[in-house]
Formats: C-alpha cells, sequence, structure tokens
C-alpha cells in the first residue's frame, strides 16, 4: 500500500510502479464533494503531480479507479481522454438523483471498450455491490458525452432485470445517463468505475 503521504514525504516514487489501483472508500470522509480533496493534495504538490502525470502518460502503465478513486480519476482528467481536458469540459460525479447514499446490489454490464481490463468480458452481466453518494456520471460539455459514445468509452452500464440497460431506479442506483457505471480511457489503460467489484 502506498498513500499521497508517502509520495509527499518522498519516501516513494511514481516511477517503480506500472500499476495503479486508486481505491474505494471515503477520502477526507468526503466532506469535500467526490474525490476533489484527494485529488487537491496530488494537484498542489508540483513534485506530486508531476509523477502522476508522468505515470499516466507511460504506455507501460495501467490504473484502476474504484468509487472514491474513479471520483479522484474522474477529477485528475485520466478518463475520458488520453490528452485531458479543460477542466469546465471534464466528466465529473455528482450527487445521486435519489439524494440519499445508495448501498446496495446492482447489476451491470460489460459493454465493447477498448479498456484492457475488461477485454473478454464483453456482453457478460454481473451482480456487483455498490455504495456511494455522489455516483452520477454528469457531462457538462455534451460534445464530451458524444465523443464517449462514438470511441465507446463506456465499458460498464447498469442494467435492469432483464438485462437492459437502465436509467430507472433503483436498478440504476444514482441516475447515471445512459445506466454509465464506468469510463476508460481512449487507449484502454486507464479504467475507473463506480461499483464495488472488490
Amino acid at each position: 500500500d502506498v498513500t499521497v503521504s508517502d509520495l509527499l514525504s518522498g519516501a516513494i516514487k511514481l516511477d517503480i510502479f506500472k500499476g495503479i489501483v486508486f481505491v474505494g472508500g471515503f477520502s477526507f470522509t468526503d466532506v469535500l464533494d467526490s474525490g476533489k480533496g484527494w485529488a487537491g493534495v496530488i494537484k498542489f504538490n508540483d513534485d506530486v503531480f508531476r509523477q502522476f502525470e508522468e505515470f499516466r502518460n507511460r504506455s507501460d502503465t495501467f490504473s484502476l479507479g474504484v468509487c472514491n478513486g474513479c471520483q479522484l480519476m474522474a477529477v485528475l482528467g485520466w478518463i475520458p481522454s488520453n490528452e485531458g481536458l479543460p477542466e469546465d469540459k471534464q466528466p465529473r460525479l455528482l450527487h445521486n438523483d435519489s439524494g440519499k447514499f445508495e448501498s446496495r446490489f446492482s447489476s451491470v454490464k460489460i459493454e465493447p471498450s477498448p479498456s484492457i481490463m475488461l477485454k473478454g468480458m464483453e456482453g457478460s452481466s454481473l451482480g456487483v455491490w455498490v455504495a456511494h453518494g455522489e455516483g452520477r456520471f454528469y457531462f457538462p460539455d455534451e460534445s464530451v458525452h458524444e465523443m464517449v459514445k462514438e470511441k465507446n468509452l463506456v465499458p460498464i452500464r447498469y442494467v435492469n432485470d432483464q438485462n437492459e440497460v437502465t436509467e430507472e431506479y433503483p436498478f440504476n442506483p444514482n441516475g447515471s445517463p445512459e445506466g454509465i457505471a464506468a469510463l476508460c480511457s481512449e487507449d484502454g489503460r486507464h479504467l475507473a468505475l463506480m461499483p464495488h467489484p472488490e
């Protein structure tokens, strides 16, 4: 396990790793809004931020973000664009449409995508736990939403009991458009998902 504190102190550097898993859970008790506190510690330390950017841009690396880790990857701009997006166009995660924390067993379907972690799983439907208060994907720029659809960068979607992609509650626990439960980068190396497969 490596903490951001380890990176801040210089006890360890990201250049020795090929993979990162940004774990779920509550960074800063989630009072700073969808992983923003966690991202702030990274973004506002030049050396640590440089390490993260270099890691992301290396062709031999991969990352997975789960729940709070998904929120972090969105704030850092690791998904969906390989190049990153201006902050005002970057997809983010907002409060669930239900207005409450959702902890339930949900069903998802694996869609065709460039995600390296889901290769060969396309068409699979899986039961998975969700536990989040801010899990609704939001696209402030519709052209980014269109790009995500065109390039198949939505590898996981919530489905109902008929295995149909849904926005209907409670099958879709947060109200994400078109049942979006995850986004991946264009090159497929970075995957961010809200459900907890672990």
